[in-house]
């Protein structure tokens, strides 16, 4: 008995952390954003769940480390230390030499938040890095990867169709574990903070699924791979996010040139580049034809607007319709309504609270607010009629409701102190705005200008973490936002930290590009689909802070490290085999020894057949 408890607990510890790394990978997408508590009562950011389940994994890592049971060989070691100091010499000049960072405990404190959240970001490669000592490991991790993103997409639908709960972040509210529903035109997010987040991590996932399903030998294996990724595109097209889905089809296409290469001849190579992209854009056609309509909608936002883009798009189209015309997607069986009639669906749950009715409550609050925060008027009111309303203004494309501006004014205090406060005010668009489009024109005035001058203020180490949507030096701000994750990381952390974090994205497509070719054709897949998914989601951060959302970010760099672990593993052990040293053989012995082997293998053959 005392034998058997010994032989489990050995087993335990050598597998402890491949089991918590397994965990982690499918953990940390799938469980919802729900709250445990405030560091900041004042901010979004919550502590949750997985943030516990991750400093655990740390916790175990360290031990590991101690007694020797982890190698921790890597050039990502040290540019992480490098950005590591980096981030805390960046802090440390915010506060005691430009001062953009008020030294008091709630403006240092959301500064050291953001800080450590990178760091635990990065941890993850660390544990997953140390985590896999074989092959049998790898494939279990990649596994558990697909039935992650399988998971994700049927929780989409049943919040689509069914109306399960939505957990989101897009405000401090929402942040607090309110639990929402989904109406017929909410933007599907599963189980993630938003359907950007969602987004982004389908740009990382279905890109590294592909490239295993194309390397794969086994053909059921294959088989199934391709349909989670199809179901997982799907999900994607649902979220009607536009920016992540230009990246996932670079990232896609990339994947089918970079597997093409490693084809053997000019013909084979051909065929692969033609079919694969013939059954791409066919499927993404019809997928899109009975449930893109609001990301073509959006789309034609962006599009319509800029004349070079339309131009581009026009002939993509005109290529897609050689291939798969209008006319062939309308002699379909099923209309698009006719599909989704037949879709199994759920009723809305009594006493729920929608999207819709949270956006409904916001808009009549700041609407009464509008009425109410008048400056007082020196004239005496009268019986008379109120005069005809004026029209309503011109609203940019996409924005169907005149929502009050919420606006922040500073005011200064009879003891001296600067107070901010929200007042309402009529939303006034610039001229962008109604000739483009709104999202991108709030980047381009307002959230970009404001890192590029985060990054002015100090070129080297920038103006601090969680500084570039203040107005002023002493306002808190509840949420951080740039969507554009090379402006803010240089406006907060300057060069230096620009070169450091992205020098870590770096290091993981110099191995990719490195291992394309491998013998494995495991290694090989997750070389093509860690460069597919590297390039969409860098072409993702231009629009997004991704490298700041944190089910992106924990997945990414902890794939980083399940492929990067296992190079370093295998190496090890090839040149392990090369370095050992074999004893003198006597030549009887060694002939001995071939005779045996040829006895053995005619034995085997025989009892086969």
């Amino acid at each position: 008995m005392n034998n058997r408890l010994k032989s489990i607990a050995t087993w335990i510890d050598d597998n402890i952390l491949i089991i918590l790394a397994g965990f982690l990978l499918a953990f940390i997408p799938l469980y919802p954003k729900i709250p445990l508590w405030s560091p900041i009562e004042q901010y979004i950011v919550r502590v949750r769940l997985e943030d516990l389940a991750i400093g655990t994994a740390v916790l175990v890592w360290f031990i590991q480390l101690l007694r020797k049971k982890v190698r921790f060989v890597s050039a990502m070691l040290w540019m992480v230390v490098a950005y590591a100091i980096v981030g805390l010499v960046s802090t440390l000049v915010a506060i005691f030499v430009i001062k953009t960072i008020p030294l008091q405990p709630l403006h240092v404190g959301k500064t050291l938040l953001h800080y450590f959240r990178y760091l635990e970001y990065f941890s993850l490669f660390f544990i997953l890095y140390g985590s896999i000592k074989k092959r049998s490991q790898l494939v279990l991790a990649v596994s558990i990867f697909a039935l992650t993103v399988l998971a994700i997409s049927v929780y989409g639908y049943g919040q689509r169709y069914f109306y399960w709960p939505v957990y989101s972040t897009m405000n401090r509210e929402f942040s607090k574990g309110i639990v929402l529903y989904l109406t017929q035109y909410a933007r599907v997010q599963s189980t993630f903070a938003g359907h950007y987040d969602m987004a982004a991590y389908l740009v990382v996932a279905l890109p590294l699924l592909l490239a295993v399903a194309y390397r794969v030998r086994r053909r059921l294996l294959s088989t199934l791979l391709h349909i989670v990724f199809w179901i997982g595109t799907w999900l994607l097209i649902l979220s009607a996010s536009r920016t992540p889905f230009a990246a996932f089809v670079a990232g896609v296409l990339i994947v089918i040139f970079a597997t093409m290469l490693t084809r053997p001849t000019l013909k084979q190579k051909a065929w692969f580049l033609i079919s694969r992209t013939v059954v791409f854009v066919v499927m993404s056609s019809l997928l899109f034809y009975y449930f893109g309509a609001d990301l073509t909608e959006r789309l034609s936002h962006v599009i319509n607007s800029q004349p070079a883009l339309k131009s581009v798009v026009d002939s993509l189209s005109n290529q897609r319709k050689a291939i798969i015309s209008d006319e062939t997607l309308a002699m379909l069986p099923l209309s698009p309504e006719q599909l989704h009639e037949r879709l199994p669906k759920g009723e809305p749950p009594s006493g729920g609270i929608s999207t819709d009715d949270v956006a409904a409550a916001a808009a009549a609050t700041a609407d009464v607010a509008s009425q109410v925060d008048q400056p007082p008027s020196p004239a005496r009111p009268t019986s008379q009629p109120s005069p005809t309303p004026s029209p309503k203004p011109q609203l940019p494309a996409g924005v169907y409701e005149d929502i009050p501006d919420e606006v922040v004014v500073a005011s200064v205090s009879a003891e001296g102190e600067v107070i901010y406060t929200t007042i309402s005010k009529p939303r006034v668009y610039s001229k962008c705005a109604l000739e483009q489009e709104l999202s991108l024109c709030i980047r381009q005035e307002t959230l970009w200008p404001r890192a590029i001058e985060g990054f002015l203020t100090n070129p080297l180490t920038g103006s601090g973490y969680a500084t570039l949507t203040k107005e002023g030096v002493d306002q808190f701000t509840e949420a951080d936002s740039t969507d554009n994750n090379f402006l803010r990381t240089l406006g907060e952390t300057g060069l230096l930290g620009f070169i450091t974090f992205y020098g870590c994205v770096g290091i993981v497509l110099y191995m990719a590009v490195r291992n394309l070719r491998d013998d494995d054709y495991l290694v090989s897949a997750l070389s093509i689909g860690l460069l597919g998914g590297s390039i969409g989601l860098l072409l993702n951060a231009i629009y997004i802070d991704v490298f700041a959302a944190s089910k992106v970010a924990e997945t990414y760099w902890a794939l980083a490290g399940l492929f990067l672990g296992y190079l370093a593993v295998r190496d090890h052990n090839v040149s392990t085999a090369n370095n050992t040293i074999i004893p003198h053989t006597p030549p009887i012995l060694k002939l001995n020894k071939k005779v045996t082997r040829h006895v053995k293998a005619k034995s085997k053959k025989t009892t086969r057949a």
